[in-house]
């Protein structure tokens, strides 16, 4: 159990080309990256080692997760 008071609140960012209000948000520390949807902030949060995350961001860069035409 953590103490609250000597735990910061994460600080959410949010892509500035997110306009239409669907969006998820992404607050980075030293351990983890959590990621959460804009619209539900008391909802679930997805937790990421920092390792993940960057293998992640790895395989959007490389257009691994890009939609076909098609959908």
């Amino acid at each position: 159990m953590t103490d609250s008071a000597s735990s910061p609140q994460p600080i959410w960012r949010k892509a500035r080309a997110s306009d239409a209000g669907d969006c998820v948000e992404v607050s980075v520390s030293q351990n983890a990256v959590r990621v959460r949807h804009s619209r539900d902030t008391n909802g679930p949060v997805l937790t990421f080692s920092p390792r993940e995350w960057a293998a992640f961001l790895c395989g959007v860069r490389a257009g691994e997760f890009d939609l076909s035409d098609s959908q």
